[in-house]
C-alpha cells in the first residue's frame, strides 16, 4: 500500500492529467480497468457520477466496469514521460505486464461487456447548467466557457483574466453584468523548491487575482465540488475586487505566494477560504467569475 501511495503522490506532483494517472492506476489494481465487472457472472448496471473531463466511463474511478484500451506498456511510458521512478514492486509488476506475464485489463469488445451497462447520471456540465440558470434568475447573463477546461491552473487563469478584462473594459462579447462559468480539472506542477500548500482551484484563483490586479466590480470563486482542493481541508476560495489591496495591507505578496504554490496560505491570510467539508460527491471543479 505504501508503494501505491508513493506512485500516486508522484503522479499528483507531476502535473499529469487524471486520464494518464488512471492508466497507471488501472494496471496496479485488481478491480479497475473492467476487472470489477469480470468478477461476477451477473448482469452489471453502473450508475456513474463523472469526476473527469469528457465523462468517459473508462476514466471515471479508473473504470471498474468499463473496457480499458490502455496497456501496461502505456503505464510505463507515462511514468517515463513524467520522469517518475516508481517503487521496485510497482516497476516489477508493470514490466511483467508489458511482457505478457500478467493478465491485461479488459479491452473493448470483450464478451463480458455484453452484460454490462454503464450510465453516467451526473456530470460537470449539468452543474454548470444549474449555475447558469441561477445567475439568469438574478439578472446576471451567464456564459458557460466549457466543462472540460484543463491545463496548468495558473496559465488558464491568465486567459480567463484577459477575457474578464475584455468584458469589463469593452463590453464585448457581452455587456456586464456577466458570469463566466467553467468546469473541468486543471493541474498544478510543483517545482523542487515549492514550500506552500494548496490545490488547483486556489492556485487558479491566486493567478486570476494577479491577472485582474484589483479590477473594480469583478469577483470570483473556484472550488472542487468534492469539498477538498488539493492537500488541505478547503474546497477552494473566493476572490473579491479588494483582495489584492487587503493582501498588500497585510504584507502578503501574491506573486511570491504563487511562486511557492502557496495559494492556501494567501487566501487563509485573507480569511477567504471556502470550507464545506467533504461533499461525498464529485463532478469536477466549479469556477465562476462575476463581472458587475
Amino acid at each position: 500500500m505504501s508503494d501505491l501511495r508513493t506512485v500516486t503522490r508522484d503522479l499528483l506532483r507531476s502535473g499529469a492529467p487524471i486520464q494518464e494517472m488512471n492508466v497507471v492506476r488501472k494496471h496496479l489494481s485488481a478491480i479497475q480497468g473492467g476487472r470489477l465487472a469480470a468478477a461476477t457472472s451477473a448482469r452489471v448496471v453502473a450508475l456513474i457520477i463523472s469526476d473527469v473531463t469528457g465523462d468517459d466511463p473508462s476514466s471515471i474511478a479508473s473504470g471498474p466496469t468499463a473496457p480499458d484500451p490502455s496497456t501496461y506498456q502505456d503505464a510505463l511510458s507515462i511514468l517515463s514521460q513524467y520522469r517518475i521512478v516508481p517503487p521496485i514492486s510497482v516497476a516489477r509488476h508493470l514490466s511483467k505486464g508489458a511482457r505478457g506475464e500478467v493478465t491485461e485489463t479488459l479491452k473493448p469488445g470483450d464478451a463480458i461487456f455484453q452484460r454490462v451497462h454503464n450510465q453516467v447520471v451526473a456530470t460537470a456540465y449539468a452543474s454548470l447548467s444549474k449555475a447558469s440558470a441561477f445567475f439568469q434568475q438574478h439578472g446576471i447573463t451567464p456564459l458557460i466557457l466549457g466543462d472540460s477546461v484543463t491545463g496548468e491552473a495558473r496559465e488558464v487563469a491568465k486567459v480567463f483574466a484577459a477575457f474578464a478584462r475584455q468584458i469589463k473594459d469593452h463590453h464585448h462579447p457581452l455587456k456586464p453584468p456577466v458570469a463566466l462559468i467553467s468546469g473541468g480539472e486543471c493541474t498544478v506542477t510543483l517545482n523542487s523548491t515549492s514550500s506552500g500548500r494548496g490545490g488547483r482551484c486556489s492556485e487558479f484563483l491566486l493567478s486570476l487575482a494577479i491577472g485582474l490586479n484589483g479590477l473594480d466590480n469583478v469577483h470570483a470563486i473556484a472550488c472542487d465540488t468534492d469539498g477538498i482542493d488539493g492537500s488541505e481541508d478547503n474546497a477552494g476560495a473566493i476572490l473579491t475586487a479588494d483582495s489584492m489591496l487587503r493582501a498588500r495591507a497585510l504584507g502578503i505578496d501574491a506573486k511570491s505566494s504563487l511562486a511557492q504554490n502557496n495559494a492556501f496560505g494567501f487566501f487563509a491570510g485573507l480569511n477567504d477560504l471556502v470550507v464545506t467539508g467533504p461533499t461525498r460527491t464529485n463532478v469536477n471543479d466549479y469556477r465562476a467569475i462575476i463581472i458587475l
